[in-house]
Parts: structure tokens; C-alpha cells; sequence
């Protein structure tokens, strides 16, 4: 899939193009409608399949206050749109100068760029541009002007509810991981960039590669079992979400901990993705770090015990 940032540079400029257009937090099932329903189109137009989708939420713009926190990271969400089989990826920067272009705005640029725009697909509830004033319902009259065929996809149901974003969250938060993954379409797991910690695993005999988990939403703390991911290999893997609450801390962190079975060396940069299996039992605090040493001995045993 190439990725591209602006409209302007997609080549060849005289192509039919297909769009589908969304943030696609966690590119759930029902994001996933409306690439299929995008490429079903590029298709039957002998057209390009093209995703657009942003490197920030909205809110982080408008409403810094109510950045939700995100189901996948930038990356992990860009492997999921094209392993969906999209042709051009156009991630466009989200910021002030953007939010403030009416949607009317925005559609008559892409169209300006993308001149044989044969059809755009959203979801039904989609609004975007400034102060969400534009919908479906402007899509609809643009595209009647401008010709091209606007679909405005229903949500997909699941439960005899709706599969959203802010559902998959709620899912997530309450530890209910195996909803979170039938809403995605996929297992649930998060991925982050390694980055130093205090060794104190390696001072156990139990080395962790520590999580930069920034804006990310994470499930209950506690030990589970998982499978975490490099670009090179997979591993069995224990991951501890916590505060480390047997460590006499003024201020706990909550960190994210992933204990790869069987794995020697060092991954500091790298971005590690840990899909969850399951949860082997509650975070707790330890009489001493000696327990807490055995405690993750224990975990260990039962995790491959698992496996």
C-alpha cells in the first residue's frame, strides 16, 4: 500500500479513484464495511482504491480536553487499512488551519485533485469539517453536482447493537476482551514503541521490554498471557499492565511490562505489537520483591502451561 499526504501527489492524476474517508479508530468491522464496500466500488469503476484517514484525532485539535484514548497507534492502524487490500493510503495532517476548512471546502479540494472521483463512502453518521458542519446529507448534494455516488453506510450490529469506536473502548476498559475482538474483526492487542526502563526485571531474572502505551487505551491492570511481535519474529510472551504496587513509589506509574519467553537481548526503538490471550490473575502487592520474584516464576510456569 503506498502512503501518500496530500491529494495532489497521487499518480497517475488522470486515474478514476474510489474514497472511503474516516479516522477508523481500531478499523473495527464496521470500518472495515466501508473499505470493502470502496474497493467493491474501484472494481466495478476499474478505479484506485483509496483510504483517507488522519495522524490525529479531531479532538485533539478542538477539544484537547476530550481526546479519547485510541484503540490502536498510528502504525497499527496503517497495517490494518492495508492488509484490507487498499491501493494508496492518503494520511493527511490534522491541524489547526485544517479543522477551521468548512466541509464544502474540503470535498471541492479532493475533488479538484482527484478530478475522476467516481464515488466516496463514510459512515452514516460521519461529520467533518469545521464545527462538524458537514454530513452525509452535504456529501449527497456535492456529489449530485459534481458526480460521484455517495454511499453512507448504516453500522454494523453486533448484539443488536452498534459497532463503534467508543463501544470497542467500554469493551476494553471493563476487561471484556473477547467483545473487543469480535467488534474488531481481529484479537485485540496494542502496540507501542520499546523504551527504557529501570532494569528492575532484569534484577529479578525476568527482563521486560517496556510499552510506551501514550494515548492508548488499556485493559484492567493485571498479568495475562499474550503473543507480542516485532517485524522480524513472534513470541509467548507474559505482559503485567500495573502500578507495580510491591515498589515503594511517591508517584505509581502505570506501566505497561511484556516478559518475552525465551528471548535474549535488547529491543529499545523497536515497536512491539502484544495481542492478549488471556488474563492469569489480578495485580497485587508482595511482602517483599522475593515473592514478587516467585509470584512471576509462577506466571511464567502457568503461562507456557497455557500455551
Amino acid at each position: 500500500m503506498r502512503i501518500i499526504h496530500s491529494a495532489a501527489e497521487f499518480e497517475p492524476n488522470d486515474a478514476r479513484v474510489c474514497l472511503a474517508i474516516g479516522f477508523f479508530d481500531g478499523v473495527h468491522l464496521g470500518h472495515q464495511q466501508i473499505v470493502r464496500q470502496t474497493l467493491s466500488d474501484a472494481r466495478q469503476h476499474e478505479a484506485a482504491g483509496v483510504v483517507i484517514t488522519f495522524d490525529l484525532h479531531p479532538s485533539a485539535i478542538v477539544a484537547p480536553n476530550r481526546v479519547p484514548p485510541l484503540i490502536y497507534s498510528l502504525p497499527q492502524k496503517l497495517r490494518a487499512l492495508e492488509a484490507l487490500g487498499a491501493d494508496t493510503l492518503l494520511l493527511l495532517h490534522f491541524d489547526k488551519p485544517f479543522s477551521e476548512q468548512t466541509g464544502e471546502a474540503f470535498i471541492r479540494g479532493l475533488v479538484r485533485d482527484l478530478p475522476r472521483l467516481q464515488s466516496l463512502c463514510v459512515g452514516a453518521n460521519f461529520v467533518f469539517g469545521h464545527k462538524r458542519g458537514g454530513n452525509v446529507a452535504l456529501l449527497k448534494t456535492l456529489g449530485d453536482e459534481l458526480k460521484f455516488t455517495v454511499h453512507g453506510l448504516a453500522a454494523v450490529a453486533l448484539d443488536g447493537k452498534a459497532v463503534s469506536s467508543t463501544r470497542i473502548r467500554e469493551a476494553i476498559g471493563q476487561g471484556d476482551l473477547d467483545a473487543a475482538s469480535q467488534m474488531l474483526g481481529r484479537t485485540y492487542s496494542i502496540a507501542g514503541t520499546i523504551m527504557a526502563g529501570d532494569r528492575l526485571g532484569h534484577k529479578l531474572g525476568f527482563p521486560t521490554a517496556n510499552l510506551d502505551d501514550t494515548g492508548l487505551m488499556l485493559p484492567p491492570n493485571g498479568v495475562y498471557v499474550a503473543h507480542a511481535k516485532t517485524n522480524q519474529e513472534t513470541w509467548r510472551a507474559v505482559l503485567n499492565i500495573g502500578v507495580r504496587p510491591t515498589l515503594q513509589s511517591a508517584v505509581p506509574q502505570r506501566r505497561v511490562e511484556v516478559h518475552l519467553l525465551g528471548f535474549q537481548g535488547e529491543l529499545y526503538g523497536q515497536e512491539l505489537e502484544v495481542i492478549f490471550l488471556e488474563k492469569l490473575r489480578e495485580e497485587r502487592k508482595f511482602e517483599s520483591l522475593d515473592a514478587l520474584k516467585a509470584q512471576i516464576a509462577n506466571d511464567v510456569n502457568e503461562a507456557q502451561r497455557r500455551f
